[in-house]
């Protein structure tokens, strides 16, 4: 009798998160049409994302964990969308249907989860992604939104349920 062979690389947050993109894409969900053209920038800094997100040009995604956000705060501009929860793909398709025409741009900790959730689901035909790969705290790929000095509000259940339902659900 053998015994089932197991890697822990299977139960990895990030293997996770691949299948459900390829199964919420694959679906055949309903993608709006985006007017973000080949050529056009996919990263932005985090002054440009703030810009942006406070104008309305886009909607940016936090995508790191409760704690992380009760830590730092959250990039004022932002939603909250936890990239480990099961529903997190199908929080962004919906965003993607109820916004077709706004880039959706993801902000983690340093770059390295936005990198790898852009890089996932636009392999996966998700239209009008954006990174901002220098994240919240900075790192290799630049200063980052806090040492930056750039506003945030509070990481509390109350602050993120609030925005989050303005945003999912526009008056």
């Amino acid at each position: 009798m053998q015994g089932q062979v197991t890697s822990p690389f299977l139960q990895s947050g990030r293997r996770v998160f691949l299948t459900r993109a390829i199964a919420a894409v694959a679906a055949g969900i309903a993608l709006g049409t985006v007017p973000v053209q080949a050529g056009e920038n996919t990263t932005m800094t985090p002054p440009e994302a703030h810009m942006a997100a406070v104008a309305g040009d886009i909607i940016l995604v936090d995508i790191r964990t409760p704690p992380e956000w009760a830590e730092t705060g959250i990039g004022e501009g932002a939603i909250a969308l936890d990239m480990t929860q099961k529903d997190f793909v199908d929080s962004l398709v919906k965003l993607r249907n109820a916004y077709p025409e706004k880039p959706i741009a993801v902000i983690c900790r340093t770059g390295n989860r936005s990198g790898y959730v852009f890089d996932a689901l636009t392999k996966q035909g998700f239209p009008g992604l954006v990174n901002v790969p220098e994240g919240m705290a900075g790192g290799r790929n630049g200063k980052g939104w806090i040492p930056r000095g750039l506003p945030t509000y509070p990481g509390t259940k109350e602050e993120i349920e609030k925005r989050l339902n303005d945003v999912m659900n526009p008056a």
